[in-house]
């Protein structure tokens, strides 16, 4: 394994009352519960959320062991504080606004961006992959482009919000799209184009620092990785593995066609805004766009098999193949989020029976 890339994962949570559902303003308590516990949980930019990193791992089993405890202990000290743990790309029933974490980074976020950063509680996974390089990290980049909205699709987690369905299956990544920087990243020539961008960004006031760069795909800033940040949380543990394993696949792969220089799909930024639609809307039980050969609607489901017939070379060789079929096997059966969300508000319309089908998923096989 060591000849293949490591991996890394954060996961971001929501902290939430467990009588009602609704977030609660704890995660400073709570990290300090889980530090008691050895596990260090990261800030997030509400008070009602908290975020896991996992170390660097060089494969996906490895990976899950490490997720779950996570997973476990960050529950468990959310209980401690009196709350609950749910991993959902956003809160089911919300406040009008989310309290701001109070360090002076957050308070100058909120300050600059208004509402933006009050109406929050936005929840993501990303996936850090090791590459040679920045210069690696941007023409790998560039070829992820076209296969980002399948992976939205998949890890669509954000169905159920203020107590009703959206009509989509991530309406966190509508929410996520109202930063000046998020969303797909532009195709760049150059690291020197890229860090040129940036500077720009930040000097229209546009972000603060490197790390408001929200693009769902940037190089690291600090470390010799490519980070893909455009999921939701996913539901469940075997989920987020799933996400790992086709993110490392797909940069192995473009890595390959990069230096066999094998060409590019054209990719118009029209073509990339609409296949992020869909899949948002969508999600993985639905239409979407195919982004690689002819830009016609196509089931969700078949692009994403195609995606992993793409990258399965990859995928074989750090054998991982049949970790992702046989889990895409089961999500076919049982849902991702954004199904299970919905199958559960379709019950009774009631928001209770979303958040509880939440918390099992939070926990579902954890050890």
């Amino acid at each position: 394994m060591a000849t293949h890339p490591t991996i890394g994962v954060e996961e971001e949570f929501l902290l939430t009352d467990p009588s009602c559902g609704e977030p609660v303003a704890v995660n400073k308590t709570v990290a300090g519960e889980a530090a008691e516990r050895g596990v260090k949980l990261q800030l997030e930019l509400t008070s009602c959320q908290v975020e896991t990193a996992t170390d660097v791992v060089g494969g996906t089993s490895e990976l899950a062991d490490q997720l779950h405890r996570l997973r476990r202990i960050a529950a468990e000290a959310a209980e401690a504080a009196g709350a609950r743990l749910l991993a959902v790309g956003l809160p089911p029933t919300v406040p009008h606004e989310f309290p701001i974490t109070d360090t002076p980074r957050y308070r100058e976020i909120a300050d600059k961006f208004g509402m933006i950063a009050h109406e929050q509680g936005i929840c993501g996974a990303h996936v850090h992959v090791a590459v040679p390089s920045r210069e690696a990290a941007i023409r790998v980049s560039n070829r992820l482009r076209p296969w980002l909205p399948l992976l939205l699709a998949l890890t669509a987690n954000s169905a159920v919000y203020r107590n009703t369905d959206t009509g989509y299956a991530s309406w966190r990544s509508v929410l996520w799209a109202r930063w000046p920087s998020a969303g797909p990243p532009p195709e760049f020539d150059s690291v020197d184009e890229y860090d040129a961008v940036v500077h720009m960004l930040q000097h229209a006031g546009a972000i603060l620092d490197d790390g408001m760069v929200y693009w769902d795909v940037r190089p690291s800033a600090n470390f010799p990785t490519i980070e893909v940040r455009v999921a939701d949380v996913p539901a469940t543990v075997a989920e987020t593995v799933l996400l790992a394993a086709l993110v490392r696949a797909a940069v192995m792969t473009a890595l390959d066609d990069e230096a066999h220089r094998e060409p590019m799909p054209t990719l118009t930024p029209h073509a990339l805004r609409a296949a992020y639609w869909r899949a948002a809307r969508d999600g993985l039980d639905g239409e979407a766009l195919d982004l690689v050969e002819s830009h016609e609607s196509a089931p969700a489901r078949t692009l994403l098999g195609r995606m992993v017939e793409h990258v399965r070379p990859a995928l074989e060789a750090v054998g991982d193949y049949e970790l992702v079929t046989g889990e895409l096997d089961r999500i076919a059966g049982q849902g991702n989020g954004a199904m299970r969300q919905r199958r559960a508000w379709q019950r009774r319309h009631d928001v209770d029976d979303v958040i509880a089908e939440a918390a099992a998923a939070t926990l579902d096989g954890v050890r």
